[in-house]
């Protein structure tokens, strides 16, 4: 009886070491997304760059992130789960640590580049490790688990960055990851057992190649074109390169035996609206994230510590709402939770146009706590949803292709609302910035570059004391209404999109009553032709 007892628990505590793995590293990836988020100010003035490069801070580590994931798929359908996981999480372990040594931003941004790409390992290959090792219920229950921890990266990723930033600096923040990296190495990994697709294949490197360079270049337009022009050349030839290798890298799958982008699937449209939901909620919740802490650095003046605090109220949700989503996918369908996530959100956005220099948190926390409702309730659902798709031995496949939509949707929302701010705020200040012409000497560009990056107050320290009041309250007006311009127009997408996916989910038809006549005829004839041969 007790040798059975032991046999019994072996599986049990290896297949709890198994989720810990993927959980823990699962979470170190949003913490490392947002954390960056509150400490680009800090990053800017430590390393003295440009809003564009500091930026590149958070789109290097998104952009490879999202361009490598379906690539890391297949990896670790050919060649093993276990070691894409491990190898993919020793490449993030390894850059964090070298990133808190960088000595400027080309340094940084090359290295969180790199982190992204074992951040698309660890994901893809974590998902397909989770799909592998648990089966019905239990592997319901374990992505639920795996979205709870997204949602703890998220809820308390600003808090402790901000804590770590003004306590051990930025630094001190990317050792802290690969701590956290090394341990998962050291205690957890081991106990994951190797598994493989069971066909045979090849990477599609023509395909990443064509879809991942095509991406950057789009993305490189969004980030440049409000400091460049969207006349300038390199923008235009951008656009233009990126709309060319898109038709190359359609091109390339319809020739290839096992494409990097299995075309069929999106013939389902439940997998569609699946990949379409996280796209359209990183307009209303992840560029909402990434952008207000610079708000309330700049308009209010607060640290980075009280910042992440501020924003427990948006993220806090996303910790509780995956356990209890999972739940409600007992009374109600994935159509109306979806539906219902983006109309959440949705409603949070427009209610943010509430906000103010100085508001306060109880003005703030209903709009703030709806949107991270919105996005929580999708957390418990997706991944599981998009997995179960298709068959267990193209677990990596399926995973691959919904975070490449989930990374890629999260790369476009971040630049397009940092694009969208910085034009935004330079229109409000360009007509009355010629008011301080004596006593600032910067331009209406620079003053917005100087807004969204969360670094007014050190801006406002260059401008005399007679009028540093009033150039304050200036900026922070025209901050202020550049950020309810961007936050209407989030509002509608996540709208729109709730209309859209639902439109999507609509159930089949059942048969027509002809067709029912005919089948039953058809049944019918069987017995009568049985009957006749007895």
């Amino acid at each position: 009886m007790s040798t059975r007892a032991s046999t019994e628990r072996t599986p049990r505590t290896r297949t709890g070491a198994v989720l810990a793995a993927v959980v823990f590293a699962g979470a170190l990836l949003p913490i490392s997304l947002t954390g960056a988020s509150v400490a680009l100010p800090g990053i800017s003035d430590d390393l003295g760059s440009s809003l564009p490069a500091a930026q590149w801070v958070v789109n290097g580590y998104d952009l490879t992130f999202a361009s490598l994931m379906l690539a890391a798929g297949s990896l670790a359908d050919l060649f093993g789960r276990k070691r894409m996981f491990r190898g993919g999480l020793i490449i993030f372990t390894l850059t964090a640590l070298l990133a808190a040594f960088s000595p400027n931003v080309l340094v940084l941004d090359i290295l969180r580049a790199v982190a992204g790409v074992g951040a698309a390992g660890v994901l893809t290959a974590g998902s397909a490790i989770l799909a592998q090792t648990f089966q019905g219920q239990a592997r319901a229950k374990a992505f639920a688990v795996l979205g709870t921890a997204f949602g703890v990266g998220i809820s308390f990723g600003p808090v402790l960055s901000g804590f770590e930033v003004n306590t051990l600096g930025w630094r001190g923040m990317f050792l802290s990851h690969a701590a956290v990296g090394t341990a998962v190495l050291l205690f957890l990994v081991r106990h994951i057992k190797e598994s493989k697709a069971g066909e045979a294949g090849k990477v599609d490197w023509p395909g990443t190649l064509t879809f991942t360079a095509s991406l950057f270049l789009f993305i490189l337009a969004l980030v440049q074109g409000p400091q460049w022009g969207w006349g300038n050349p390199v923008i235009i030839g951008s656009l233009i390169g990126c709309a060319v290798l898109l038709a190359a890298f359609a091109v390339v799958e319809k020739r290839q035996a096992r494409p990097m982008f299995d075309i069929s699937l999106f013939a389902n449209p439940r997998f569609v609206s699946v990949s379409l939901v996280p796209v359209v909620l990183a307009f209303g919740f992840t560029a909402v994230l990434m952008f207000l802490p610079s708000y309330f650095m700049s308009v209010d003046g607060v640290s980075a510590s009280t910042a992440g605090l501020i924003l427990l109220f948006l993220t806090v949700p996303t910790l509780f709402l995956p356990m209890i989503a999972g739940t409600l996918t007992k009374y109600l369908s994935n159509r109306a939770l979806m539906t219902l996530s983006l109309l959440v959100t949705a409603i949070g956005a427009a209610w943010l146009t509430v906000i103010a220099p100085h508001a306060s948190m109880a003005l703030l926390a209903g709009p703030l706590i709806t949107i991270g409702v919105g996005f929580g309730i999708s957390l418990g659902i997706l991944d599981g949803a998009a997995v179960s798709t298709v068959e267990a031995e193209r677990a990596g496949m399926a995973a691959g292709m919904f975070n490449t939509m989930r990374l890629a949707g999260e790369v476009v929302a971040i630049a397009a609302m940092g694009s969208l701010l910085v034009s935004f705020t330079q229109n409000e200040v360009s007509g009355g910035i010629g008011r301080f012409s004596g006593a600032y000497d910067g331009s209406a560009s620079s003053l917005a570059n100087t807004l969204v990056q969360g670094t007014l107050p050190s801006e406002a320290g260059k401008v005399g004391s007679g009028a540093r009041g009033a150039f304050e309250t200036f900026a922070s007006g025209g901050y202020t209404s550049a950020l309810h311009s961007a936050l209407w127009l989030l509002a509608a997408v996540c709208a729109v999109g709730a209309v859209g996916i639902f439109a999507l989910l609509r159930e089949k038809k059942p048969a027509t009553a002809s067709a029912v006549v005919t089948s039953a005829q058809d049944a019918a004839e069987v017995p009568a032709k049985d009957k006749e041969l007895v």
